[in-house]
């Protein structure tokens, strides 16, 4: 199963998606037919109020003018659109970690069809507070300084298809729809977008130099971030020594302070430390313990929770540490869409195609003197 990446550039779109959602004026609703208890067509989309509405088909190609042939192709009914939904939302809620931890802390929504780019400023310290006791002295007033940066805002997308024997034989049964395929394509696009914000998957570069901006304007993650913060010397765990571990921790905590970044942190965790996290902790190897390694990285302060990553494979990334600071002059969850699918036919409309998409990228920042409250930490 593949999975694309569409870019919309200047207006116009790069890429199967793109395209056609350029023609349907980057409405996502238009792609989204059903049949009612009517038996009627209809498309819920955008007014001109922005606020979304449910309409027949054939009053919005009367309203609009525009008529798209997805719109003389509908083959879902309501009930169905509303499972593979359901189980679209389901399957990446479950695989989205990371991502979720960071929309629960700082969601940013933007119209993501109308933008290539999204910027945002950096701006360093310009000064200092004045003490005195007649409020006489004369303050700093030096002007900050600001550097641009930007993200491009990808669609990331896969397909399926249902034949149309197949929707007739589970209505003619009563039924429901098999659902497997759009499950499997929501997995894979939840593991992509959780791969971005680890940085275990390459996220998009729009162009080839930083174009004013402070670095290249791509989509980058935790471990590939380049004004993260390193620490290389990590002990290798045993199950002998959490001790080692914790004081790792520690240094870590300090290194951020260092850089006036004091949490909240979330700790997350390659796959290969969850036999020593969820281990006894027991001090200078006695026989002591009375909570686990996990539980005692939990009590230190300003830490939220320490919490494993899929994506943060053993094999590639053995023994990882990322400390974040939850906050959003640190990361942001940029949603430029939900996620959501759509549907067309084809062959004569004997095959109903769908395809499930989203717009979401993390924004990680750096302020005007390139501190950053993310911290990749591993033993080499």
């Amino acid at each position: 199963m593949s999975l694309f990446v569409d870019m919309v550039l200047n207006g116009a779109g790069h890429g199967e998606v793109a395209q056609a959602l350029q023609q349907a004026h980057f409405d996502p609703g238009v792609f989204r037919p059903f049949i009612g208890s009517d038996g009627k067509k209809y498309i819920t989309v955008f007014n001109a109020s922005g606020k979304k509405e449910t309409v027949t088909v054939r009053d919005y190609k009367e309203a609009t003018g525009f008529d798209h042939p997805v719109l003389n192709s509908t083959s879902l009914r309501k009930e169905e659109w509303i499972r593979i939904d359901a189980q679209v939302q389901k399957v990446a809620r479950l695989r989205l970690r990371a991502w979720s931890d960071l929309a629960g802390s700082n969601l940013y929504r933007v119209n993501g069809m109308a933008m290539t780019m999204l910027e945002h400023e950096s701006m360093n310290d310009p000064g200092s507070a004045q003490v005195d006791m007649d409020a006489l002295t004369e303050g700093k007033a030096d002007t900050p300084l600001f550097s641009l940066q930007g993200i491009p805002l990808p669609i990331t997308h896969g397909s399926f298809f249902y034949s149309s024997r197949t929707l007739q034989i589970s209505r003619t049964r009563g039924s429901q729809i098999d659902t497997v395929m759009a499950e499997a394509v929501a997995r894979r696009i939840a593991e992509t977008v959780e791969g971005t914000v680890i940085g275990t998957i390459t996220g998009v570069r729009y162009g080839t130099s930083a174009f004013g901006y402070t670095n290249t304007a791509q989509v980058y993650g935790y471990t590939n971030f380049p004004q993260r913060l390193t620490k290389t010397d990590l002990t290798a765990p045993t199950g002998s020594n959490p001790e080692a571990t914790v004081q790792d921790v520690l240094e870590m905590l300090e290194q951020m302070y260092a850089q006036n970044f004091y949490g909240p942190f979330m700790l997350y965790h390659s796959t290969d430390w969850d036999k020593y996290l969820d281990n006894d902790y027991a001090r200078l190897g006695g026989n002591n313990a009375t909570m686990t390694l996990r539980e005692r990285l939990k009590k230190i302060e300003g830490i939220q929770d320490v919490r494993r990553i899929d994506t943060l494979k053993a094999a590639t990334n053995p023994y990882t540490f990322i400390l974040v600071q939850m906050t959003s002059d640190v990361a942001q969850a940029i949603e430029g869409m939900p996620m959501q699918t759509i549907q067309w036919e084809s062959r004569g409309g004997l095959q109903t195609n769908f395809k499930v998409m989203t717009i979401m990228v993390p924004r990680l920042r750096a302020d005007g003197a390139g501190q950053c409250g993310i911290l990749h930490a591993t033993t080499s």
